[in-house]
């Protein structure tokens, strides 16, 4: 079990089971590495309660996909009630304490079609630190200010429009997901962190409470509200924090979609 029974982390389990993965794969001479991602990793914040274990095994050419559907190399693969074959190289497994196993496949060439920030290369039979050195530099695609506002403005609009019309699972999904990432981009490029937290380069929601706590417990008070006033509460914040320091922010457009959904909302308590 890699959680005690008040839900806490084990930290002995939670590192016995990353040593028993390490000596089962070197043990077996077509396994070329092994890279440690995210809390695994030990780089940053330490497991907690909900760290699962994240990595990559590298294999030689031609030997990966046995590796993706036969399991017995993975250390609890008899206590595994979950497999789940998630892409072409990657797979999720939960085992029955609900420990979650996230890892992907790959030969030395197809590692370099995988993204990672924090990892740690724990079996390395040649040329797999290399590769992740060219992983890891690879530069996460980073929209101009104007293409993140224009998708922050038009998804708010959107999502009110279908919260104005009753279909409330697809609002949320335009509001607390596609706006408020692209609001979380922008924010975090242009307003000074209130911490010093790093924030996740691939996952912009990750984090950013810790990094701005202010405006990360300001963005979920918004989220908590129906979806055509969090709408309206992000649209309000969005022009109070990027309007003076976004020389692209299109002041006129947010102030059409504050108008559009301030209509809305009338409309339908009038209604």
């Amino acid at each position: 079990m890699l959680l005690r029974e008040n839900g806490r982390v084990d930290a002995t389990a939670y590192g016995a089971f990353t040593d028993a993965l390490a000596l089962r794969l070197a043990s077996d001479p077509r396994v070329v590495g092994l890279v440690a991602l995210g809390s695994m990793s030990g780089e940053g914040p330490a497991p907690d309660a909900f760290s699962d274990h994240d990595f990559f095994v590298i294999t030689a050419q031609g030997a990966q996909e046995r590796w993706r559907t036969d399991l017995s190399w993975l250390p609890g693969a008899e206590r595994a009630v979950l497999v789940h074959r998630e892409t072409e190289h990657g797979l999720k497994v939960v085992l029955d304490d609900g420990h979650l196993l996230e890892f992907a496949v790959f030969d030395l060439e197809e590692l370099l079609v995988a993204r990672a920030n924090r990892y740690a290369v724990l079996l390395d039979r040649g040329g797999v630190a290399e590769r992740m050195e060219r992983v890891a530099a690879k530069p996460v695609e980073a929209r101009p200010d104007r293409w993140l506002a224009g998708q922050l403005l038009g998804n708010l609009l959107v999502g009110g429009g279908r919260a104005a019309r009753g279909e409330l699972l697809s609002a949320r999904l335009f509001v607390a997901g596609h706006a408020t990432g692209h609001l979380l981009r922008l924010l975090a490029r242009h307003v000074p962190a209130e911490a010093r937290t790093p924030l996740d380069d691939l996952d912009p929601f990750r984090r950013f409470e810790r990094a701005y706590p202010r405006l990360g417990g300001e963005v979920n008070a918004a989220l908590s509200l129906a979806p055509l006033d969090a709408a309206l509460a992000l649209v309000d914040l969005a022009g109070r924090e990027l309007g003076p320091r976004l020389p692209e922010w299109p002041a006129s457009a947010a102030a059409a979609v504050r108008d559009r959904l301030s209509r809305a909302r009338e409309s339908g308590a009038a209604g």
